[in-house]
């Protein structure tokens, strides 16, 4: 079969870097001795004689490219307010921190801020946030420090493969399903942002950095991001779309908590409406534009690749006028143009991608390109968006 007639599944992305569609490493930890660990454990933090079981212990498949994630579930015994003993299934997730001896995606893990932002989020907003259990900084246990949190019931839209690339429960929905789904995960955002640093105490989410507002220490964080990345092999693109930022900078003093990974793959649904806002590794002090750029462009990401392999996909799915639209009349806040936003999104996740191929590339999953730019899977959209000729028709 020649590269023009490969089907996606066997198609490779990211140019000379041939970034796999249809797997991507993120643990080579062992499920059953995560089980043993975990069962061991719930002994140490549940009432004596709760005799805890460890189950069905399995990591989901096709989205997240850094925390691990663990799904299980735990038996134990507990008294309820009359004395009676008896027994209960708990369905539970764990996010342990990743393997940095592995080429990890983010310079450290803060899982405790992950831990401390979830439980402010499912405490004092109307957003879907799963409730949080358990927080373990011993790295001992199971390897690294990690955190449990009730499951979920619902599906994720497709990272791996795409769910823009069709066949899935997203794009086998109706207009109004895929109408509904966009509305509810931007009405969550809208509830998240109602947290700000005037309402809560935010400080344990600053970032330590120069910058007289909120936007500029995030751009200030990721440019260091962005150092650490290239440490070893500097990349003149994403120099140039970070000079690109800076110059360009809007004018805004708005700061409120910021998901940080806000999009629909990190969300689960029930009948196309979100049950749970997942992944907060990016949690930050932000203006909501960046996670409303951020939901716009990462949409964007995915239909680029899918038509970049000569399929339809979502043209006309989670467009940034919509989600503007939307978020208007559920915050009755006015958004900023979205446009630098995007492609702060788009420069951001430029840098991930880059480590993410240099992980791919270390598990065998990608070849290490000439040109590391070429690990950039969309370095031609940074290109267009660096001379202006990205976003027409895309908003």
């Amino acid at each position: 079969m020649s590269e023009d007639e490969q089907s996606p599944e066997m198609a490779g992305l990211g140019g000379p870097a041939q970034l796999s569609t249809d797997h991507i490493t993120t643990s080579t930890r062992d499920r059953a001795d995560l089980g043993r660990r975990l069962e061991s454990w719930l002994t140490s933090v549940l009432d004596e004689g709760a005799n805890p079981k460890v189950t069905d212990v399995v990591a989901p498949e096709g989205n997240g490219m850094s925390s691990e994630t663990i799904l299980f579930t735990a038996r134990w015994s507990e008294t309820d307010d009359g004395g009676a003993l008896s027994e209960a299934d708990h369905r539970c997730v764990a996010r342990i921190e990743p393997e940095m001896d592995k080429v990890p995606v983010f310079e450290s893990y803060d899982l405790d801020l992950q831990y401390r932002v979830m439980t402010l989020a499912a405490e004092n907003t109307s957003a879907p946030v799963p409730r949080t259990l358990w927080f373990e900084g011993d790295p001992t246990i199971v390897g690294a420090p990690f955190f449990v949190m009730e499951r979920i019931d619902g599906l994720v839209p497709p990272d791996v493969m795409p769910y823009t690339f069709g066949d899935n429960w997203v794009t086998e929905g109706s207009d109004e399903d895929r109408a509904r789904l966009v509305r509810t995960a931007v009405q969550a955002l809208a509830a998240l942002h109602e947290i700000t640093p005037g309402t809560h105490d935010l400080d344990f989410l600053a970032y330590d950095t120069p910058g007289a507002t909120a936007l500029e220490r995030h751009l200030a964080h990721w440019e260091h991001y962005l150092r650490w990345v290239t440490a070893d092999e500097p990349s003149p693109l994403l120099e140039e779309c970070f000079t690109w930022l800076r110059d360009n900078l809007p004018d805004t003093a708005e700061a409120r908590l910021s998901w940080g990974d806000a999009r629909i793959g990190n969300m689960m649904f029930a009948d196309f409406e979100v049950a749970a806002v997942l992944d907060w590794e990016m949690a930050a002090i932000a203006p909501p534009e960046v996670d409303l750029g951020w939901m716009a462009y990462l949409h964007l990401f995915f239909q680029d690749i899918t038509t970049d392999l000569g399929l339809d996909g979502m043209p006309d799915f989670s467009r940034a006028g919509e989600l503007s639209a939307i978020y208007t009349e559920a915050s009755g806040r006015e958004l900023g143009d979205l446009r630098w936003y995007m492609a702060y999104a788009a420069m951001r996740h430029g840098a991930i991608m880059r480590r993410v191929t240099e992980r791919a590339v270390l598990f065998g999953e990608a070849t290490r390109p000439g040109d590391l730019d070429d690990m950039i899977i969309h370095r031609a959209t940074l290109r267009a968006m660096l001379d202006g000729t990205y976003f027409e028709g895309k908003l």
